[in-house]
């Protein structure tokens, strides 16, 4: 079955379930000052995003489902009013009118089945990040958002982070006049070159590998080579680093420049083995004009160890230029570290190990990843900007920074809670969501052609290169 297939079914489909539209539950009612959500993905990041949204206190989580009963155990505890569910299609059939939004939290290739089901009920979404693993699955979902009029907003919680909005307040004041070039990087490897694995290992007891699978070809259990986490690694199922960290580090450039999707792609990496995403990629972009940039914008992105690549664009007033990736003391992190949401503050006159570097006509604005300010250079120093950053603060009513996760990190999802309450706006509502992950992920394709320049057609979602076409799209298995 493919995607148009699926879309047209309206449900996934436990066998003989169908939706009729006199069933279809109404967006809720803002007045009853109360959310009922539903949980989808409950561990790791799914745990993350279950204790911020239940922290608001107006919400009531009513549901809870995870394909591993080890997590709906440890989530069950925190919430034991809540029905729990292994399989999601069931979770929505059986609970549709006890749910007014649902929170998605599985790996990417399980984003756009989810949430098309759920927005298919007129259940507002949050989706975590990339929105989805397909380009074609990105559309679907913003057209299918907007047909419903549903309040949305994918999963990057650093958005609604001080120094973020700053950033783009800073851009879009014209701080560095016109912006021509934009470098982004990751030192995070979820890059693969190694073997496939042969054979299969037994699936733990607390797995259900078929749900976990779901609309994603089969294919047997291997230990350590899929869940719980290295899943990112895997081209079925993840979006290597560009759709982690690139997501969350694009995010504010591609907000502060107002851009759409590009008109071309290069990724300079080597040749994948087919089951695992390229180790160390350098994404080049071309972007056509907006009103905050040259009549052209070339991004960079730079993942995998010993990122960013030495450029003259990325040398710090008084600081030796960078090391090349391949440089003998470039080594990968482990996947504690990899999943790890712990800023890792830049000490002085040091190149954040994550960030962005935007390179305008009057000067640079270097923005860590994150939590520390963003620094405007010109001419090879420093430039004092406090009282440029004071003004927009103040003009803005942004308050003084606060350099705390748990404080700050739950903001993004209490902006999704207060929109469906009718209270507030989304900052990242899948219209704005949809095109950024579309320009992530033709990145992740493009790393399936290495060092071939890519054109893309945004009106016909095609690329004029027929054979980069058939990855816009995936093949869905019915389960």
């Amino acid at each position: 079955m493919n995607k148009r297939e699926f879309l047209k079914r309206g449900s996934l489909g436990v066998t003989g379930l169908v939706l009729a539209p006199s069933i279809i539950m109404c967006k809720p009612d803002p007045k009853n000052n109360r959310l009922r959500t539903a949980h989808i993905g409950v561990g790791n990041m799914g745990r993350e995003d279950l204790k911020a949204i239940a922290s608001h206190p107006m919400v009531d989580v009513v549901a809870l489902c995870d394909v591993d009963s080890n997590y709906l155990s440890a989530a069950k505890q925190q919430h034991p009013n809540a029905r729990s569910f292994s399989d999601y299609r069931v979770m929505l059939k059986e609970m549709k009118n006890a749910i007014d939004a649902v929170i998605i939290s599985t790996p990417d290739h399980t984003h756009a089945p989810a949430a098309m089901l759920a927005m298919d009920l007129e259940k507002n979404v949050y989706c975590q990040k990339p929105l989805t693993h397909y380009v074609s699955e990105a559309r679907a979902m913003n057209n299918l958002a907007q047909k419903k009029q549903l309040i949305t907003q994918m999963g990057i919680q650093v958005h609604s982070f001080y120094d973020y909005k700053l950033a783009t307040l800073l851009i879009q004041s014209g701080i560095i006049g016109k912006v021509h070039t934009v470098h982004a990087w990751s030192p995070k490897n979820w890059g693969y070159s190694g073997d496939t694995p042969q054979g299969s290992d037994p699936v733990p007891d607390s797995l259900d590998w078929n749900l976990w699978l779901g609309t994603s070809k089969e294919r047997p259990y291997k230990d350590g080579f899929y869940h719980p986490a290295n899943w990112r690694k895997v081209m079925d199922y993840g979006c290597g680093t560009l759709g982690d960290m690139g997501v969350h580090i694009f995010d504010t450039p591609y907000n502060a420049l107002a851009l759409d999707v590009p008109l071309t792609i290069k990724n300079e990496c080597e040749a994948s083995n087919g089951f695992g995403y390229p180790e160390q990629n350098i994404v080049t972009y071309e972007f056509p004009q907006t009103k905050y940039t040259s009549e052209t914008l070339t991004w960079i992105w730079y993942d995998g160890p010993g990122a960013p690549r030495d450029h003259e664009d990325l040398k710090l007033p008084g600081v030796e230029p960078l090391e090349s990736p391949t440089s003998s003391n470039a080594e990968d992190v482990d996947l504690e570290d990899k999943t790890s949401l712990d800023a890792k503050i830049a000490q002085a006159g040091q190149l954040p190990e994550q960030g962005a570097m935007f390179v305008g006509e009057k000067g640079r604005l270097l923005l860590p990843h994150f939590m520390q300010l963003p620094q405007k250079i010109v001419d090879g120093a420093y430039v004092d900007i406090s009282s440029e950053i004071a003004s927009i603060t103040e003009a803005n009513g942004m308050g003084e920074p606060i350099r705390n996760y748990e404080s700050e990190g739950p903001k993004h999802y209490h902006e999704f809670v207060d929109a469906c309450l009718g209270k507030a706006t989304c900052s990242a509502p899948f219209s704005y969501a949809s095109k950024l992950t579309e320009t992530i992920l033709l990145g992740v394709i493009a790393g399936r052609f290495p060092n071939q320049t890519l054109h893309w057609d945004r009106t016909l979602a095609k690329f004029k290169e027929v054979e980069a076409n058939p990855y816009l799209e995936g093949i869905y298995r019915e389960f």
